[in-house]
């Protein structure tokens, strides 16, 4: 309810195979697919922020959905308030945290969007490894949470100590570099352990949908911002912390290097290129969650043929395991997808 352009809406996709959302670019097709990612990852997949998502003269959108896992139902709500917080329920009861959600509502996406996890900014790579940490490790989600929480807190105290290092702004802090030291390595253990276990599957999957006959051409590791122990970084950046107001160093700054072929894809690989190893990653981590657990993700895929040539659309279609999930596009579908059910949106009615 009053998400995005939607005043209401309902929408039932079949339990098995593909539901295929067709109609005109503008009808709200890949609105559809955020509203249903949002329950499991607590954001918008395309990066947008919680006001965007309540339709305009709103201040708030009511996302919700009955899902069934091994017989068991589970209902999901999300409250998404344009100025102010925001809450999701799992089964009436207040989420705890990404690793709730992730197990309540799991999903794997692909959408156009994911070009800018390979050729944007640091952000979006460490997102994408915690979002995954929410599906496959629950004390790295744990950390995840935790991480956010103090980073938070920090922040404001930093902030609020108007540049200078008195000396309770030095005993807080004390506590707060301990707890973000604490979180902080078991989430960066965690990223780190996802990295390693990535390797076996993303350089083939993006061997086949390049065309390279599974040839393993990806380079993946993990790039921490500081060195030695993360505490000692914490206590040796005070001072310019505090100048800045912000906290400079920790798992909030560090990232995830790609290489193809020894090459960094963010900088020197091809747009084409870049688009296959996004692609190659989110298949990578959803074969990791179905190896490794026992939820199935939920496929959402947002117009991504658009965004490929044939031969790479049909090369997608045969890495896709089976099971539940939802197509949006605008253009015919390549060869070679079995289709359970077509929803078409030809219109929304003006707000």
């Amino acid at each position: 309810m009053d998400f995005r352009i939607f005043t209401g809406a309902s929408f039932e996709p079949e339990g098995e195979g593909t539901t295929v959302i067709t109609g005109p670019n503008g009808t709200g097709k890949t609105s559809v697919l955020e509203a249903l990612a949002y329950l499991g990852t607590g954001r918008s997949f395309r990066g947008a922020p919680r006001e965007a998502m309540v339709r305009g003269g709103e201040d708030r959108a009511i996302v919700r959905a009955e899902l069934e896992h091994d017989g068991r139902p589970t209902l999901v709500e999300a409250e998404i308030v344009a100025a102010g917080r925001s809450r999701t329920q799992v089964n009436r009861k207040t989420a705890s945290g990404r690793k709730e959600l992730a197990t309540a509502t799991p999903c794997s996406i692909f959408s156009p969007e994911d070009l800018a996890i390979i050729s944007g900014g640091p952000k979006g790579r460490r997102e994408l490894l915690d979002d995954t940490l929410g599906l496959l490790d629950p004390e790295g989600a744990r950390a995840a949470d935790e991480t956010e929480r103090v980073l938070r807190q920090r922040g404001a105290l930093l902030r609020q100590a108007g540049g200078r290092v008195s000396a309770d702004v030095a005993s807080t802090l004390d506590v707060w570099d301990q707890r973000l030291a604490d979180a902080g390595k078991v989430l960066v253990a965690a990223r780190e352990r996802l990295v390693a276990a990535l390797e076996s599957v993303v350089g083939p999957a993006y061997g086949r949908l390049a065309g390279a006959g599974g040839r393993v051409l990806v380079g993946q590791r993990y790039e921490r911002s500081w060195e030695g122990d993360l505490h000692d970084a914490l206590v040796a950046r005070r001072t310019d912390d505090v100048r800045r107001g912000v906290t400079t160093t920790g798992p909030h700054r560090d990232d995830l290097i790609l290489e193809l072929e020894g090459r960094q894809a963010r900088t020197h690989a091809s747009q084409g290129e870049q688009r296959c190893l996004a692609l190659a990653l989110r298949i990578g981590i959803h074969q990791l969650v179905v190896a490794r657990t026992a939820l199935v993700p939920t496929l959402l895929l947002d117009d991504v043929f658009s965004e490929l040539d044939p031969a790479r659309s049909r090369a997608l279609v045969a890495e896709l395991p089976a099971g539940q999930s939802v197509l949006t596009t605008a253009v015919p579908l390549p060869e070679g997808i079995s289709v359970a059910r077509v929803v078409p949106i030809d219109r929304v009615a003006a707000p």
